[in-house]
Order: C-alpha cells, then sequence, then structure tokens
C-alpha cells in the first residue's frame, strides 16, 4: 500500500492531514533515509496497525535498507522506554530523582547501525509523539551539536504529527468503531 492509498483512507474531514502525508513523502530537506526513518519510527510509536502496514511498505518500496528498517524501530522502542522515565522525572517536583542515574539499559543508542543524525531525527520525531519535552531538548541539542539546520529538524517534528494524526484517525474510523454519520 503506498502512501496515496493510505491517505485515501482518510475520511473527507481529514482532508489536510492526507495533504500533509503526501507532501511528506516527498519532503527533500531529509535524505530519504532520514525521511522514511522518520515515517517508520514515528508509525511504530503511534501503533495503529493500518499506518505501520502502509508506512512500511511505503518505506520498503522507498528502498530503506533493513539496517535502517531496524534502527527507526529501535528509536521508537528505545524513546517508548526513556521519554517515559524522563518525562516522569521532568514533572516530578522532588530533585531527587533526576539527580539519580536512570539505571536502564540504553546500549543501543550507541550501536545503531545507521548514522547518528539520522537515528538522533527518529529520536525527535518518537519524542514529539511521546510528549517527552525532556527527551526533545537532549536529541535537539545533539542534532544541533552536529550542525543539523532547524528545518531538517522541523521536518521530523512535521513527519511525527501528521503520522500521528493519521494513526489517530484511523483508529476512530476503523471498522470496528461505532460509525456516526449526521451527528
Amino acid at each position: 500500500m503506498s502512501i496515496e492509498a493510505l491517505r485515501a483512507q482518510l475520511p473527507a474531514y481529514a482532508k489536510d492531514i492526507g495533504t500533509n502525508l503526501s507532501v511528506l513523502a516527498g519532503e527533500t530537506v531529509l535524505s530519504d533515509q532520514a525521511r522514511w526513518g522518520c515515517f517508520v519510527a514515528s508509525a511504530c510509536a503511534v501503533g495503529e496497525p493500518e499506518t505501520l502496514r502502509a508506512i512500511t511498505i511505503a518505506a520498503r518500496e522507498a528502498d530503506l535498507t533493513s539496517e535502517a528498517f531496524t534502527a527507526a524501530k529501535t528509536a521508537a522502542a528505545m524513546m517508548a522506554m526513556t521519554n517515559i522515565y524522563f518525562r516522569a522525572v521532568h514533572l516530578m517536583k522532588a530533585p531527587d530523582y533526576g539527580a539519580l542515574p536512570s539505571r536502564l539499559r540504553m546500549n543501543r543508542l550507541a550501536h545503531t547501525g545507521v548514522e547518528a543524525v539520522d537515528y538522533e531525527l527518529w529520536c525527535v520525531a518518537v519524542s514529539a509523539i511521546n510528549g517527552c519535552g525532556a527527551c526533545l531538548d537532549s536529541h535537539e541539542a545533539e542534532l544541533r551539536k552536529r550542525g543539523v539546520d532547524p528545518l531538517q529538524i522541523q521536518a521530523a517534528l512535521r513527519i511525527a504529527a501528521v503520522v500521528h494524526a493519521v494513526g489517530r484517525v484511523l483508529a476512530v474510523e476503523g471498522p470496528d468503531r461505532p460509525q456516526f454519520s449526521g451527528v
């Protein structure tokens, strides 16, 4: 299923989301690997099956390597853990927890199998979906340190936002959901 087929599943009220999906699929500010990795990592973070299936197929059709595909899934998995932990530490009023080491295993962050910039972009996208300000700041700072243009970081955020919206709309409009016409 192509991105256009995914777009076709969106109802009329989500037309802007579908348009944004098409535009971002052709976004040129990111490399193909960075762009499609953002799509895959974001779809994994959202977890809506149809969105994940369609984006997986589109990424494979765009020749995302198996190493990059695995690294994008790794980014989503690692951020699923770290975003919850660091968001909680950030939200807690007691400063004690921020001073403690997380004691969470995160070796895959150092050995991703892809360029560090791409992986960091994927972590930014997933951290945006998961709502972790601390992780967003940390990964954005790493990207800036590596000379990444803010437009590239913004592109990753835009992909995350649109993939999240597609997943939410499809979750609401799925075949097992009640249909409310004229309400």
